[in-house]
Parts: C-alpha cells; sequence; structure tokens
C-alpha cells in the first residue's frame, strides 16, 4: 500500500532535462525555497550569488561542493547557494558554455574556439580516461595522461578563464537584485505574521471578557 516504485535510469535522466511539471514550476520551487530561508537578506543574497557564479564554472559534478564553499568563505546562505545552481541547467548550460569558451579563448589567444558538440565529446573521453586511470592503480594497466592534458588545455582552461567575468557580472546581479527583493518579502512576512497575531490575540482576549461577564 505504501510501496513506492523506484524511478528507472531513463526517467531521472528525463527529469534532469525537463522536470516534473515544467521548467516555470520547477524555477517558482526554488524562488518560494529561497525567500523563505530563515536568515537575514544579505546572507540569503550571498549564498544565490556564490549558486550563481558555480553555474559559469566548469566543474561539472562539483557545483554543489563549490557553491558550498564559496558561500562558506563569504559567510552567505549555504541553502540558498545549493538553490542557485538550478540557474546553471540544461536550457542555460549550452549559453553559458559557449559565451565561456568564446571568451576564454579569446582571452587565451587561441586562434578558433571549440563549440558545444566537442565540448560534450571532450568531456565524455576525459570522464573516460580518468576513470581508467584511475583503475591503472589497482591493475596491471598503465595509466596515460595525454589525453587528459590535451583535454585541459583544449577545453577546461578556457572555459575557466572565460566564464570568470561573466560569471562574477552574473553574481553580481543575482546579489543586487536579490537583496531588496528578500528585505521586502521578509518584512512583508513580519507585517503578515504580527498582524495574524494581533487579530488573535484579540479574538482571545474577547473571549476571556465574554467568560468574565456575569452570567
Amino acid at each position: 500500500m505504501f510501496k513506492r516504485n523506484p524511478r528507472s535510469y531513463a526517467r531521472s535522466v528525463l527529469e534532469f532535462f525537463y522536470p516534473r511539471g515544467g521548467w516555470y514550476r520547477a524555477a517558482r520551487y526554488v524562488i518560494h525555497r529561497i525567500r523563505r530561508l530563515p536568515d537575514p537578506a544579505h546572507r540569503i543574497a550571498r549564498g544565490v550569488a556564490a549558486g550563481v557564479f558555480v553555474c559559469f564554472t566548469p566543474l561539472f559534478g562539483l557545483h554543489f561542493l563549490t557553491a558550498t564553499l564559496i558561500a562558506w568563505v563569504i559567510r552567505g546562505n549555504i541553502l540558498a547557494a545549493l538553490l542557485a545552481t538550478f540557474v546553471g541547467n540544461p536550457l542555460t548550460f549550452p549559453l553559458i558554455a559557449e559565451l565561456s569558451l568564446r571568451l576564454g579563448s579569446r582571452i587565451l589567444g587561441y586562434p578558433v574556439p571549440i563549440h558545444l558538440p566537442r565540448v560534450v565529446e571532450a568531456f565524455g573521453h576525459a570522464t573516460g580516461d580518468l576513470w581508467r586511470n584511475l583503475l591503472a592503480v589497482f591493475t596491471p594497466a598503465e595509466a596515460d595522461w595525454t589525453r587528459i592534458a590535451g583535454f585541459w588545455d583544449a577545453v577546461m582552461l578556457p572555459y575557466l578563464v572565460g566564464g570568470l567575468l561573466p560569471g562574477l557580472a552574473a553574481a553580481l546581479v543575482a546579489y543586487f537584485l536579490t537583496t531588496p527583493l528578500i528585505t521586502a518579502y521578509q518584512k512583508a512576512r513580519i507585517k503578515r505574521l504580527r498582524k495574524r497575531y494581533d487579530k488573535r490575540l484579540a479574538e482571545s482576549v474577547a473571549r476571556a471578557d465574554a467568560d468574565d461577564e456575569p452570567r
């Protein structure tokens, strides 16, 4: 009766690219969770900025950890940082990757920037090579870091360098937009809670007065 069917791998992949309920609903949920966090607005905004900045780095698989570390260093809200990594999703990553790689290639003086299809392929090959080299420690096989070194020079380095400036710009925009919005929401919420408390207090006093009246 209470048994839940576990999600299949295909279902998990599908929901990564298209969440249940759609991206609009997922975004509303993230915004709702961020603005209700029990922390001062400036700390929440710092966390959001950290999460947004991390989305412009090529540290795929480490975004949560990196966002946590940055939020901790700048004294931001860690949960807000984790939620803000939602900015990096299958809809935005192609734009972020293309922008970062173009800018990074120009800064480093690379003649031709690598484009998204080759980036995805390169990440796949690098992941496989890294896994085989790690397994080589426990097997007779020899580790070969040649292709990983090439991947670093051709993809990771320009992506990392090119993502710094737009990442910082996006983080600053997120911070200065989030701070007043969270502040206004928290003030309005406190006002609603105070109004509700005053109403209940008045009702309690009225009931007490009614009980004290002589019958």
